[in-house]
């Protein structure tokens, strides 16, 4: 998916030509997956027309707080990023494991069939296209690889999008990943919109991508114009509303798990779980077994849990972490720390929606602050 096409580099599209882009997509049968607006929120579902998108619409984010607001202008994709982030499609909520039947003295067991459905995910921002990578490592690396999360990662068609804003709890250029989308898409897109025109700028990053541009009326890209798509990226690099000291954080939460500013998070945290929710690359989930009431079909689910629930972390004789603070510990030690020893990566991108979606503000950039400057 992210070989690099010899033919195309980058091209600009005419905004009124974004609905072919969709048409090539779909009648290469893809469902479409995109931003639209839901009960007050710009969430990712399907979608069809460009008029589906959150046209003239913008977010405002910061601790604990999620507003829309119409802009003064028509941009297809002038926000950041809502609580939907795309696991909801690779790692869904709830899935079926495998359901069995007993058939007289006979119990037979079928595994579910991984779903194939091919999407095609529109306006996948940088942090979004890292935390897809980040998810990649946990269930696709190794000796035991996710067949299901593998079934929905194969099928998808990416068309990233480079954030010409940044939201008040952004800060993934701390994290180095974003704003611009640098891999893993087949098609990134740069929106320039002023008061002369309304294009996008092409980036190709597959030959599946060229594939589909080729299908699109398109042009070659301008010096001027990809310097106005590196400049709109530029400033909003400039705009970030948080900023993450990443310089020897692995070291630092290890050394200080025993530190007062743990008791004074857990005084605030309502341990609800939102953050771990809302989180892009937050994998905990949960196994349960289901039997019908005569005892002849049994079935397994798998659905999505979090480190801040007591049963999450339940072994023989009870839960090993009953205090808010162990939880809210463990969460940002691995998500900022042990996630590396893991993975080889930070757990977290810096979308800041943990932030926003947390009913108290608690802001992780500022706990780690805390830490960093009484150490």
């Amino acid at each position: 998916m992210n070989n690099k096409s010899p033919t195309y580099d980058r091209v600009v599209i005419a905004r009124q030509d974004l609905q072919q882009l969709l048409n090539v997509l779909a009648q290469q049968e893809y469902q479409l997956i995109g931003p639209t607006i839901r009960e007050g929120a710009i969430v990712y579902d399907r979608v069809s027309r460009v008029e589906d998108f959150p046209i003239g619409w913008t977010d405002e984010q910061d601790g604990g707080t999620y507003r829309l607001r119409t802009r003064n202008d028509k941009a297809v994709f002038g926000y950041v990023v809502g609580p939907h982030s795309w696991k909801k499609y690779l790692f869904p909520p709830k899935v079926r494991l495998w359901k069995a039947q007993r058939q007289g003295q006979n119990i037979q067991v079928n595994p579910e069939i991984p779903d194939s459905t091919k999407r095609a995910f529109i306006g996948v921002r940088s942090c979004e296209l890292n935390a897809i990578a980040i998810q990649d490592k946990v269930f696709l690396s190794g000796e035991s690889v996710d067949p299901h999360y593998q079934a929905n990662r194969d099928n998808i068609f990416i068309v990233a999008v480079n954030c010409a804003q940044a939201g008040g709890t952004c800060f993934c250029a701390s994290m180095q990943t974003g704003p611009k989308a640098i891999k893993g898409f087949d098609l990134a897109l740069t929106e320039v919109l002023n008061s002369e025109s309304h294009y996008f700028v092409v980036e190709v990053g597959s030959e599946l991508g060229a594939q589909v541009i080729d299908r699109v009326v398109h042009k070659p890209v301008s010096t001027a114009e990809q310097a106005i798509a590196d400049e709109i990226v530029t400033q909003t690099t400039q705009q970030m509303g948080r900023k993450l000291d990443t310089e020897g954080i692995k070291e630092l939460l290890y050394e200080n798990l025993e530190h007062p500013r743990w008791d004074d998070v857990a005084s605030r945290c309502l341990a609800c779980g939102n953050c771990t929710l809302v989180c892009p690359t937050c994998f905990c989930s949960t196994v349960e077994d289901v039997t019908d009431l005569t005892g002849d079909h049994a079935e397994r689910w798998r659905q999505w849990d979090s480190c801040f629930t007591t049963d999450f972390s339940y072994l023989h004789g009870g839960s090993v972490r009953t205090s808010i603070k162990s939880r809210y510990r463990q969460w940002i030690t691995h998500k900022l720390a042990s996630w590396i020893d893991q993975f080889g990566t930070s757990g977290c991108v810096g979308c800041g929606r943990c932030i926003t979606w947390c009913p108290v503000g608690i802001d992780i950039t500022k706990e780690v602050k805390a830490i960093k400057d009484s150490s």
